[in-house]
């Protein structure tokens, strides 16, 4: 089993590594989720563009806090479109493991007993309650989705790295 961690998200996603248990079982992985809910395809174009398909397809557990399409069109204008070239890649990669966090975060179980992660991309977020709501980093926590390698987490927000 892969274990997720700053050092090796990269690597799994140059190497291609996918999981054999999810394809054989059928069960969707945080990435087919993030596509079949629909309110995400900003987020899964950004994958692809990034060429991270396979490291999110891979053996977790991981949590993305993914951020909605609304999320994306928060951004100032020009910066989506910016960051979707390939000479921005590296940006993007940053910007995108900033929202992958190690291991399996449910909203109710997890994120409420939690105040910090350290994403992928070697970064922290602020986990808090605020007014019984959860946030990451400032965004609006709205629903978690279940996969067969971890779990999508809606956010209101993209979260930018440091």
């Amino acid at each position: 089993m892969i274990r997720f961690n700053a050092k090796n998200f990269a690597a799994v996603a140059l190497l291609g590594l996918t999981s054999v248990a999810a394809q054989a079982s059928g069960s969707s992985t945080v990435l087919d989720v993030a596509k079949e809910k629909g309110n995400f395809s900003t987020l899964a174009k950004a994958i692809e563009v990034a060429g991270l398909n396979d490291a999110l397809t891979a053996n977790g557990p991981i949590t993305i806090f993914a951020p909605t399409d609304e999320a994306f069109a928060k951004l100032p204008p020009g910066q989506l479109e910016a960051l979707l070239r390939p000479e921005n890649k590296d940006q993007l990669v940053k910007i995108l493991t900033n929202h992958v966090v190690p291991g399996k975060a449910l909203e109710e179980n997890d994120l409420k007993r939690t105040r910090s992660a350290k994403t992928v991309s070697g970064e922290d977020v602020k986990i808090e309650l605020v007014r019984g709501r959860v946030r990451v980093d400032g965004a609006r926590v709205s629903g978690d989705f279940n996969a067969a390698n971890g779990v999508v987490v809606a956010i209101d927000s993209v979260l930018l790295p440091n």
